[in-house]
Formats: C-alpha cells, sequence, structure tokens
C-alpha cells in the first residue's frame, strides 16, 4: 500500500505520540494537532485510531521491505557482505526509528488491537523470507553452515538491538560515560552495537562450527 505525503505526515505524528504516551492515552485529536490538520483529516484517510496504528505497522513494513530487497539485489556482495550491510542498515534503523520500535515492543506485549498481531507477524515472515535467500547463498557458495536457525538468529539480532536501546543509560553509568554528548555517546552506542552483532552473526553463520 502507498502512502501519499499528508498520510506519512499523519502516521510520523501518530507513531511518535502513541511511543510517548501509548495507543490508549492518545486521541485522535491530539494526532490532528501535531499533525496541523483538521482532525476529520484522520477520518477521512484512516478510518480510525486502531486503523491509523496498523498503518504504522504496513508503512514501517514496507520500507524494511525495499531496504532488504535492495541488499538480496546487489551482485557486487558476497553473502557474508550482505549480512554486515543488513546488520549496519538495521541498527542504523533501530537507532533512526525508536518511536516505531518502542510502539512494536508494546504491542508485542499487549495487542492492543486485534490485527497488529497478524500485522507483526507479516513483517517478521516478509524478513525472514528475504533474509534467508541470503542465507541460502552462503549456503550455496559454501560461506554459511548449512545449521542455520534462522528464526533464533533474528531474534537474537532483534532482541540484543532493542535490549541494549533501551537499557542505554545503565550501559553508559556502567561504562562511565556520563559526561559524554549526546549525539557523541550515540555514535559510540551505534558502532559498538554494530561491530558486535556482526561478531556473532559471523559466528552463528560460520562454516567452521
Amino acid at each position: 500500500m502507498k502512502f501519499n505525503d499528508k498520510q506519512v505526515q499523519i502516521i510520523e505524528e501518530a507513531e511518535k505520540l502513541f511511543a510517548q504516551k501509548g495507543f490508549k492515552g492518545t486521541s485522535v485529536r491530539e494526532i490532528a494537532q501535531n499533525a496541523g490538520i483538521n482532525l476529520a483529516m484522520i477520518s477521512y484517510y484512516f478510518g480510525s485510531k486502531d486503523k491509523l496504528l496498523e498503518a504504522i505497522f504496513v508503512y514501517r513494513g514496507h520500507n524494511t521491505k525495499i531496504s532488504l530487497e535492495e541488499i538480496l539485489k546487489n551482485g557486487k556482495m558476497s553473502p557474508a557482505e550482505k549480512i554486515d550491510v543488513l546488520i549496519e542498515k538495521y541498527v542504523q534503523k533501530i537507532f533512526s526509528q525508536k518511536p516505531f520500535y518502542k510502539i512494536m515492543s508494546k504491542e508485542m506485549l499487549t495487542n492492543n488491537t486485534e490485527n497488529t498481531e497478524k500485522l507483526i507477524l507479516e513483517i517478521k515472515t516478509q524478513n525472514l523470507e528475504l533474509i534467508a535467500k541470503i542465507i541460502s547463498e552462503g549456503q550455496k557458495s559454501g560461506e554459511f553452515s548449512t545449521d542455520v536457525d534462522l528464526p533464533l538468529i533474528m531474534a537474537t539480532l532483534s532482541g540484543a538491538a532493542n535490549n541494549f536501546i533501551a537499557t542505554q543509560k545503565y550501559y553508559r553509568k556502567l561504562s562511565g560515560l556520563e559526561s559524554m554528548k549526546e549525539k557523541e555517546f550515540e555514535n559510540l552506542l551505534l558502532n559498538k552495537l554494530t561491530k558486535n552483532l556482526k561478531r556473532i552473526f559471523k559466528t552463528l553463520l560460520s562454516n567452521d562450527n
């Protein structure tokens, strides 16, 4: 599904508010005010607050699919290089789309609407199928082990990344980095997380195990 500029504007404002105040704590009126639009436009474009939440997942899921397809189609990279790029893009996405991943984490626990569980499963299935093609390339070329539990590996990726970001204030204190400027600290986190996830994937996918 394609969204026009006005729909994307509404989706992004709703995403911020849902992450900050929760789905139930956010009113449609607040979303309209933050987006600078007439209240009736939300009903016109989405029908309801529930449908607007679902649109957030559709929008983000579609963008992720495009990104993964671009990596998969790149004929100049080896499977191992594609996995490295995949990890880089995933970590960057987690950092740049914190509100969405906060919403997604909450929805996986609470399921505020009956369709969000289905949409989350569709996104995960879609991503898994595309990444499985990269893994298959590596298995055929002998780069990767044939004994790969892909759902577990992807859970490791998403779990480690989301937990690291959610608990970053503790990492900051434990590492003695409280005096570091916010942007500098975020760049440090991004680089460290990316590097460590690459090491983990290299070990999990290695044909030497």
